[in-house]
């Protein structure tokens, strides 16, 4: 048994729609899941705003399989991946965060395809808000408490820009 922190993000057609879907089709792998935040788009501003939530989910599967999940679901809800805009528009982003093996020790892995834990984490107001709502005394691998990284001057403005979404809810 593995557990995962998936981060999911959607700025394209029904916002809240692709995300409910993707913790359904997740299913009694959903541990919790956090809120719903809307952000600003990150690395490419030109681009509608973003719904974003982070849930804990456990299965017994490798890091990889947790990746392919995460291509699956992004598949089943039309992604469309363009090369010429790495960070552009999205019906869904399903990023695998991190990853802990049955004994509770994080996975560490460098792939061109799954680099764990995922590289820009801890830059990313946005992962990191939601998953300490789910969990406060997370941690993110190599990098530290997800309490402290929120608190870093360079988010600062990220973190303000963020607008919890109370009357969004993804069990719906």
């Amino acid at each position: 048994m593995t557990r995962a922190v998936l981060s999911l993000g959607s700025n394209l057609g029904d916002r809240l729609g692709a995300l409910r879907r993707a913790v359904a089709d997740l299913g009694p792998a959903v541990l919790v899941a956090s809120g719903v935040y809307e952000t600003p788009p990150w690395g490419d501003p030109d681009q509608p705003p973003y719904l974003n939530a982070v849930v804990l989910a456990a299965a017994e599967t490798s890091a990889r399989g947790w990746l392919e999940r995460a291509r699956a679901l992004e598949a089943a809800a039309g992604r469309q991946r363009d090369p010429n805009r790495r960070y552009g528009p999205r019906t869904l982003d399903v990023d695998v965060i991190a990853v802990w093996d049955d004994a509770g020790a994080p996975i560490v892995c460098d792939d061109p395809e799954l680099t764990l834990p995922h590289p820009r984490a801890h830059l990313r107001a946005f992962v990191l808000r939601p998953w300490l709502d789910i969990e406060p005394y997370a941690q993110l691998p190599g990098h530290g408490f997800v309490s402290d990284l929120i608190r870093s001057e360079h988010l600062a403005d990220e973190l303000a820009a963020m607008r919890p979404r109370p009357d969004l809810d993804l069990a719906a």
